[in-house]
């Protein structure tokens, strides 16, 4: 939820601001130990992995922050958010790879918390991992999805986030639309916005402005990481050690980390990514197979597609650049399918007509399934108050596969209608309504996560 932190500390030290002043900050830094008794690591490979777990502390913030920003509930040890940080060797590029928290996997043998039990092989989400072992089950789990290998180890909380960002002066974020989302309070207009301390918590915690829920709440925080590099790197904040000081000791005040990640280590990044840029970074999220994997007893999971991650996560190991620049003379795919964002099979569609033409619904049932949409098989018929365009009744909080199923029937007009649920209602009104192939865009080929360098990061 902080994805900012980790990786801005990093940053901030290229201040030039000097070792004694980096000393008195790094005293602020709680140490945990999260690689004892590993064993069976992956190799250490060229350049520094920095696994960065963002955890759900709002104790530190006053009653009256939590009503204005929608903090309700208490504080819990759990994770939100999961980073892997890569430096490269050379210190000229950081890799931020978002790891989605409700990713499917198995936990490492490990001792259970409450109840002193042995357990091995169990089916798990990631972030479930830090509940059941800390810190350290938590870096196991991950090399053992990854096979990268964490160098250090960063526990970020959102208590001083706000404070952090006020202190930088605001972020500016850029948005193609309005965003507003009752749940977390957030409520901002189109085009670009210089973001306070509450409303940027507001913007990295959304979760209910589309159907990707955490998947789009990762792409959010990787907008606004990239906004935070650009604001940190800006030499008014960095070169100023006043400013320097106060920015580094906000954001060092939620920070847990290994003890080998101390201020000779801070101070030797520093020094080696003093020309560090948006350009030098670049975001990217694990490519999924299916992000509504079904489990019995957990529910719904994130499945990686293993080919693909296996390649980004090779990239890692090899310190290679995961967004590299297209090679030129590079010919454009021809046109096909329309691309949409969640795959059709993980989309329900109920098919009603409402256009009085006998067959017109089961004939658009059987094409959308043809399309991989999972229909009902079973339409009905709506009567139809006049005529009128196609509708998709949709639940606001699966937006993007609404949108995912408008684009496969042409002209449809998108109707959210509050606890719907996740099965989409098609009536249809046009009695010319055709259906439009689709297929999900492949997140390393342009998809959502796409691996894309910090200067090229645009509106949402």
């Amino acid at each position: 939820m902080r994805i900012a932190t980790g990786l801005s500390v990093l940053l901030l030290t290229a201040g030039g601001a000097g070792n004694a002043m980096v000393t008195g900050l790094t005293d602020q830094v709680g140490r945990v130990d999260p690689f004892h008794g590993l064993t069976n690591r992956p190799d250490s490979d060229n350049g520094t992995n920095i696994l960065v777990v963002g955890t759900d502390r709002r104790d530190k913030l006053s009653a009256a922050e939590k009503r204005k920003y929608h903090l309700g509930g208490t504080a819990c040890d759990c994770t939100d958010t999961l980073l892997l940080v890569h430096l490269s060797a050379d210190r000229d590029r950081a890799s931020v790879v978002s790891l989605p928290r409700d990713s499917y996997t198995k936990l490492p043998p490990h001792k259970d918390p409450a109840t002193g039990e042995q357990r091995t092989g169990q089916p798990a989400k990631l972030n479930s991992a830090y509940a059941a072992g800390g810190p350290s089950l938590t870096v196991r789990t991950v090399e053992s999805m990854t096979d990268v290998h964490v160098d250090h180890y960063m526990e970020v909380d959102f208590t001083s986030f706000m404070s952090t960002v006020d202190v930088l002066g605001g972020v500016p974020v850029c948005t193609t639309k309005p965003l507003k989302d009752s749940y977390s309070g957030l409520d901002l207009p189109a085009g670009t916005t210089k973001l306070n301390g509450g409303q940027a918590l507001q913007y990295v915690r959304a979760r209910h402005l589309d159907g990707g829920s955490d998947l789009g709440r990762m792409k959010r925080q990787q907008h606004f990481l990239a906004a935070v590099i650009r604001r940190a790197t800006d030499k008014k904040v960095l070169m100023n050690p006043v400013r320097f000081h106060d920015v580094a000791s906000a954001l060092l005040e939620s920070v847990r980390a290994d003890r080998g990640f101390g201020t000779e280590k801070m101070m030797e990044l520093g020094e080696a990514m003093r020309g560090f840029d948006p350009s030098s970074s670049e975001f990217a999220s694990v490519p999924l197979a299916d992000p509504d994997h079904r489990v019995p007893g957990l529910g719904s999971t994130v499945k990686w597609d293993d080919k693909k991650a296996r390649a980004l996560f090779d990239a890692l190991r090899e310190d290679r650049a995961l967004a590299a620049p297209p090679r030129p003379g590079k010919k454009k795919a021809d046109a096909g399918p329309a691309k949409v964002e969640v795959p059709p099979k993980n989309i329900r569609v109920q098919v009603d007509n409402a256009t009085g033409r006998s067959g017109l619904g089961a004939r658009i049932d059987r094409r959308l399934r043809a399309s991989g949409f999972a229909t009902s098989q079973a339409p009905g018929n709506a009567s139809a108050p006049g005529k009128g365009p196609t509708t998709v009744t949709y639940d606001p909080g699966w937006d993007r596969s609404a949108r995912s199923l408008a684009a496969a029937l042409p002209g449809a007009d998108l109707k959210p209608v509050k606890h719907h649920g996740p099965r989409m209602t098609v009536t249809l009104r046009d009695p010319d309504q055709r259906v439009r192939p689709v297929r999900a865009a492949p997140l390393a080929n342009g998809g959502e996560g796409a691996p894309v360098r910090g200067d090229k990061v645009g509106c949402e």
